[in-house]
């Protein structure tokens, strides 16, 4: 006699299932590509039985970009208040590292919440800043102590945002270490952080001497204030004084806009570095001369920067193809510098902090509104460096 089949029953924890498969589809493929019909299948249910959970797409975006942010915070609530800075930023690396696929939910695609969601996100995040700075102030009194932990937190939370492989020990321990050095103490000002006594070039932005051009230099400030997604070719045309029409006589679509700026940051950013490390003597040289460069770039293309890096995801793959491309040899400009400086450093080990150096630049130039001038790029400069461990 054969035994008739168990029915099949409902997992208690299915709503966190649904919220973890999201955050994993939104940060690959950004909120307005992924469809709430692969994230049903991708945790194994129908699309109707999502909606049982979640009464549309943006109910579940909003819950999976808060659960980030949620867990830091209940992390470190669990913590003694007594809890020293390491136990703390320990805490915070173990969370970050384990919820790594879906993190990026946060740093990038909180821009498409509602302007109530991103007010409690923001104070959720303040809470966290704000529990870490108070234990740094026991033990590293002085400086710009917020400013030294937001730099922390961007260098810990930029493990979400690329796709280094690399065991999640080792990620924990390097991240750490990262963190504190940077909560220790402000960039020495006496320090040279602006790659050596050169002053930092960069290439400006092209005349818009066409139309194709005018179009490109139009769209970007607009894909940075209101999202790729949110903006209409409508919009576009407007500023440019066109027809929407007329755009596709420049651009097959929106989309190609998109892709134009990417390649026009990157190619940016290539000719950036090329300058300045042209002569530069040693790799400790170099590896200022980048970070400089760098946060020079982004505080001076901040717009362009942001579209670039927050809306790259968007593209189809043959449009993101050149732009892996260049990402890719601009890694590997840094990797090379800075295992020539410290050559401990295996190739996942070096990427890995050149990702959290730019997290660094992300966080910290967010937290001075990208307010530019030549104390902020310094600070920020040395910052980097100081979390690559030079």
């Amino acid at each position: 006699m054969t035994a008739e089949p168990m029915p099949a029953t409902r997992p208690r924890n299915r709503r966190q299932l649904i919220v973890e498969a999201a955050g994993r589809l939104f940060s690959e493929r950004g909120y307005h590509a992924a469809s709430m019909e692969d994230i049903a299948a991708g945790v194994g249910i129908t699309a109707a039985a999502l909606y049982r959970h979640f009464p549309n797409k943006y109910a579940l975006f909003s819950e999976c970009a808060h659960a980030m942010v949620d867990g830091l915070v209940a992390t470190l609530d669990e913590l003694p208040p007594e809890a020293d800075t390491a136990e703390l930023l320990r805490a915070l690396v173990r969370i970050t590292v384990k919820r790594r696929a879906e993190g990026g939910v946060y740093r990038w695609e909180a821009r498409y919440l509602n302007r109530e969601d991103r007010g409690l996100l923001r104070g959720k995040f303040a809470r966290v800043v704000g529990r870490v700075t108070e234990a740094v102030r026991r033990e590293h009194p002085g400086g710009r102590v917020e400013l030294r932990v937001v730099a922390a937190l961007g260098a810990i939370g930029s493990i979400t945002m690329h796709h280094t492989s690399i065991a999640q020990r080792r990620a924990e321990e390097l991240l750490l270490t990262c963190a504190l050095r940077l909560v220790a103490k402000d960039p020495d000002p006496t320090r040279p952080v602006d790659g050596g006594e050169r002053a930092i070039e960069l290439p400006a932005l092209p005349v818009a001497r066409s139309r194709r051009a005018e179009i490109l230099a139009a769209a970007v400030p607009l894909f940075a204030r209101d999202g790729f997604a949110n903006v209409t070719n409508g919009q576009i045309a407007e500023a440019v004084g066109l027809a929407p029409s007329a755009l596709y006589r420049h651009y097959p679509g929106k989309v190609d806009i998109l892709a134009a700026a990417c390649l026009q940051a990157a190619g940016l950013l290539a000719q950036a570095v090329d300058q300045n490390l042209e002569g530069t003597a040693d790799p400790h040289e170099a590896v200022a001369a980048l970070a400089a460069t760098y946060v020079a770039y982004s505080f001076e293309h901040t717009a362009l920067t942001s579209v670039a890096e927050a809306e790259f995801i968007g593209l189809p793959d043959e449009l993101r193809r050149p732009s892996i491309l260049a990402q890719r040899e601009h890694i590997a400009v840094w990797e090379q510098q800075l295992r020539a400086a410290r050559p401990e450093l295996d190739p996942r080990q070096a990427r890995v902090l050149v990702h959290a150096g730019f997290g660094v630049v992300v966080e910290a130039g967010r937290s001075m509104r990208w307010r530019d001038s030549p104390e902020h790029r310094a600070t920020v400069a040395g910052l980097v460096v100081r979390a690559l461990g030079l």
